[in-house]
C-alpha cells in the first residue's frame, strides 16, 4: 500500500466530459493509483464477444464476469486491463466496443460483481483516483472527494470525436454518445449529483482547469503522501 494519508477521489459522469483525461492527470499530480471502472466493463464486453456469448443471455455473461481473472495495473502513466493473461487494453476503446459495452454493462448481476471488485481494489490502495458511472454513490460513497462532470452535448460529442480520431462520422459518434446515455441510465444516476457530490461543469473549462478545480477540493493535508 502506498504512505498515508489515504486518498480516495471519485468521478463520475457521461461519456465525452473529460473524466478518463481529468482522472489520469489528478492521479499523477497528486500520486495516486488510478482505475478506470469504465475499462472493467468493457473488457469483459470484448471477452465476451470474442467467446461468442450473447448479452441476451444474462446467466453466461454473469457467470463469466464471476469467474474471469481481471489483471489491473492502477499506474495513472501506464493504466493497463488483461483477463487470463490477455492484455485487452488497446482494444478497449475501439468504435466496435462502443457500440456493445452497454448490452454487457446492462447486466445487473455482472454490476454487482464488478463494483465487489472495484471496491476491493480501492481498500486495497492507499490512495486512488476512479472513475465511472456509478462510483460516487454506490461504488464509493465515502469516498474524500466525490464529482460529477457535466459538459454540454454538443461539447461531449466533439470531444468523443476527436477522441476516436476522426475514425467515425458526428452523426454515428452522437448516435453513440446519446445512446449510450440512454442505456445507462436505466442502472446508474449520473445527470444530477447526489447529496454531498460537487458538481463541476466543464463544458467551457480547460482540461488544466478541470483538474485544478478537482485538486482543490482534496483537503489540503491529503493532497501528497507522506513520504
Amino acid at each position: 500500500m502506498t504512505s498515508e494519508p489515504r486518498l480516495v477521489i471519485a468521478i463520475d459522469g457521461p461519456s465525452g466530459v473529460g473524466k478518463s483525461s481529468t482522472s489520469h492527470l489528478v492521479a499523477q499530480q497528486l500520486e495516486c493509483d488510478y482505475l478506470d471502472s469504465g475499462s472493467m466493463y468493457r473488457a469483459l464486453a470484448v471477452w465476451c464477444h470474442h467467446k461468442h456469448i450473447d448479452p441476451a443471455d444474462a446467466g453466461t455473461v454473469a457467470r463469466t464476469a464471476s469467474y474471469v481473472d481481471l489483471e489491473i495495473v492502477t499506474n495513472p502513466i501506464d493504466f493497463r486491463i488483461a483477463i487470463s493473461g490477455v492484455d485487452l487494453t488497446d482494444d478497449l476503446h475501439r468504435p466496435e466496443v462502443s457500440a456493445i459495452v452497454s448490452g454487457y454493462a446492462s447486466n445487473q448481476r455482472v454490476r454487482e460483481i464488478l463494483n465487489k471488485q472495484m471496491r476491493a481494489i480501492i481498500a486495497d490502495r492507499g490512495r486512488i483516483v476512479v472513475e465511472g458511472r456509478d462510483i460516487t454513490t454506490v461504488v464509493a460513497p465515502d469516498a474524500d472527494v466525490r464529482i460529477l462532470l457535466q459538459a454540454d452535448p454538443r461539447r461531449r460529442i466533439a470531444r468523443r470525436q476527436a477522441q476516436l480520431g476522426g475514425a467515425l462520422d458526428p452523426a454515428t459518434v452522437s448516435e453513440q454518445v446519446i445512446g449510450r446515455d440512454t442505456a445507462d441510465s436505466a442502472n446508474a444516476q449520473f445527470k444530477t449529483p447526489a447529496p454531498g457530490v460537487e458538481l463541476i461543469d466543464s463544458t467551457m473549462m480547460s482540461l488544466d482547469q478541470v483538474v485544478a478545480e478537482v485538486i482543490a477540493l482534496v483537503p489540503e493535508e491529503k493532497r501528497f503522501p507522506r513520504g
